[in-house]
């Protein structure tokens, strides 16, 4: 099934920016209406002017930054493999360190983050920045595992789902009470292709209950973003696969490179913005995204 009615008229990916080698961690950053993405084997930070259609190096020597979030102050709280760590990005373009330390030991590579509806940050932690070369630098996995962590000033930080092999893509649903991961370990038990859905618990400090959601058959779901119908737009390996709430597939698009990560933003907030391998696309779309995203 083809829900068509989800894009605008004649709506086709189209391409705004190439020449990056892994595009991913795309945001819509409204202040300055601009998408702000990594291309992390090339270890910067790129940027296009939806004003100007501008493309621009952000920031390199960036120590391999993957997926971001806004947080509600207009802060950028994003992933770094490098530094092994959640930090925390403001406008003037100094860095702080969130955490980066599990239980006295050093976090593998946090990858995606989301911001959950009680102020939380919810990211997750493969092991790509240190088992990948051009994604990060050799380490160990010091914690001895992979997990999606909690963190908050007023709790720190906590595992809170354990059972994934390869966690990577993560967004809530509208209510905040499901949680989405993604695991990308195919090779790994013959696991890792589909995205799988969490009750958050405990008042917002745990998640438990995991199901499979999901699966993708063509490639990999990296990437989520969670529109304001709870419709959960999924990156792969042939381009952007929408599933509705009880997770059967809705919509299809076909992207000519494989995509890694999608999210929500524009001057309405109905362009979905595609980060595929070497290039940035837009999607216009007739939803948007949510606040918990």
């Amino acid at each position: 099934m083809s829900d068509e009615s989800l894009l605008q008229e004649g709506a086709a990916p189209q391409m705004l920016a190439t020449g990056a080698v892994w595009s991913e961690g795309p945001l819509w950053v409204p202040s300055t209406k601009t998408v702000r993405w990594s291309d992390i084997p090339n270890d910067r930070i790129l940027q296009w002017d939806s004003v100007t259609g501008a493309v621009s190096v952000y920031r390199d020597k960036v120590e391999y930054t993957n997926g971001r979030v806004l947080d509600s102050d207009g802060t950028v709280v994003q992933c770094s493999h490098g530094r092994r760590r959640l930090e925390r990005e403001f406008p003037d373009g100094s860095i702080e360190e969130i955490v980066s330390r599990w239980d006295g030991r050093r976090l593998n590579s946090p990858n995606d983050v989301a911001l959950a509806l009680d102020g939380s940050y919810w990211f997750t932690d493969p092991d790509y920045g240190i088992s990948q070369p051009r994604e990060g630098h050799p380490g160990e996995l010091e914690y001895g595992a992979r997990w999606v962590f909690r963190w908050s000033v007023e709790d720190g930080l906590r595992p809170v789902i354990t059972d994934m092999i390869q966690p990577n893509g993560i967004a809530f649903s509208p209510s905040g009470e499901t949680v989405y991961v993604t695991d990308t370990a195919v090779g790994e038990d013959d696991s890792g292709h589909w995205i799988r859905a969490y009750d958050v618990a405990d008042h917002g400090l745990n998640a438990q209950g995991g199901s499979l959601f999901a699966t993708i058959h063509n490639g990999l779901p990296d990437g989520i973003a969670v529109d304001e119908r709870g419709r959960v737009w999924s990156s792969a390996g042939d381009g952007v696969h929408v599933f509705s709430p009880g997770g059967s597939e809705v919509l299809f698009v076909p992207v000519p490179e494989v995509v890694a990560n999608v999210c929500f933003g524009g001057e309405d907030g109905t362009d979905l913005f595609i980060a595929a391998t070497t290039s940035l696309y837009r999607l216009r779309t007739l939803t948007r995204a949510h606040l918990a995203e």
